[in-house]
Order: structure tokens, then C-alpha cells, then sequence
């Protein structure tokens, strides 16, 4: 009743829907307050403003990017909007829709082996970056006073761990 009167305020609900005809796949978000807009990519939900800054950050890789890469930055977009939780197929779904490949959604074992697989690499890595400085420390330290030479490389720290 509330979306068929004037007078009434809809319901909140915000709707993704992604298709694929001739001219490409399309990502169109559907508002609560009824427009409707076309997206290369874009997240909805609480939270999600991290997955939104993670595939706006990403999104210039896309259009280069394999099927696995694609699904690795959803899953990647999604476990930034999980403040604290653990990434597990249990609180995800992906669905693929692609030129020569009809629209279906994985089952929950082949999402956590993806899953599994992407939290390996993260911390692969993730572990070169710690003894690397170290090493650096080592090399400064034998040549006597040369850790003040590099200036503000030496001050920062690792990048941003994505």
C-alpha cells in the first residue's frame, strides 16, 4: 500500500541489479527514493562506504582484470565493510554474469576456497614487508651513519596493506 499511494512514504530498499546485452554488462542501483542509476561498480548496505572507496580506488584496473581478479576485488570490497569480522562464505554470495557465461551464483564451498585462497596471498604479502626494513636497518647500520641519508623514505613506514 505504501508504494501505490501518494501520500505514503516507501519503503527503504535499495536494489543492485546487473545484466548483460549488446553493448556490455550494466550495474544499475535502484535508490529508496525511486531514481535509478548506472554503475561499473558500487556497494550497498551498512558499512559499504569502504567497499565503495576500495573499488573506486581499483576501478581503473577493470577493464584489464581476469574473471578471478574481478571476483577478488568484490571479495576484497566486501571484507573491508566487515568491521573487525572475518570474511567467510557464510555472510557472502557471489553471483557471475559474463559475456559466453550465464548468470549463476557460486556455491558456498567454492566461495570460502576463494576466500582461503585470497587471505593466503594477503598474508604472503604481507610477511615481506616486515623483514625489509629490517635488512635496510642492517645495510644503514654498516655504513656508518648513512640511516640519515635517505631523507623521508626512511620516516614513513609500509604502505597501506589492501
Amino acid at each position: 500500500v505504501c508504494t501505490q499511494r501518494s501520500w505514503k512514504r516507501p519503503y527503504g530498499v535499495g536494489l543492485l541489479v546487473a545484466g548483460l546485452d549488446e553493448s556490455g554488462a550494466h550495474l544499475y542501483y535502484n535508490c529508496p527514493s525511486g531514481n535509478y542509476f548506472e554503475y561499473q561498480a558500487f556497494a550497498i548496505g551498512s558499512r559499504s562506504q569502504a567497499a565503495k572507496t576500495y573499488l573506486e580506488r581499483r576501478f581503473n584496473n577493470f577493464t584489464a582484470s581476469s574473471r578471478e581478479d574481478l571476483i577478488k576485488d568484490a571479495l576484497i570490497a566486501t571484507r573491508e565493510s566487515l568491521q573487525g569480522e572475518k570474511l567467510r562464505s557464510s555472510v557472502c554470495t557471489i553471483a557471475v554474469v559474463g559475456v559466453g557465461e550465464p548468470f549463476h551464483i557460486l556455491d558456498q564451498e567454492t566461495v570460502q576456497q576463494l576466500i582461503d585462497t585470497f587471505e593466503i596471498v594477503r598474508e604472503e604479502e604481507s610477511a615481506p614487508a616486515d623483514p625489509e626494513p629490517a635488512a635496510e636497518q642492517g645495510a644503514a647500520a654498516d655504513q656508518g651513519g648513512a640511516e640519515n641519508q635517505g631523507g623521508a623514505e626512511n620516516q614513513g613506514g609500509s604502505p597501506m596493506d589492501i
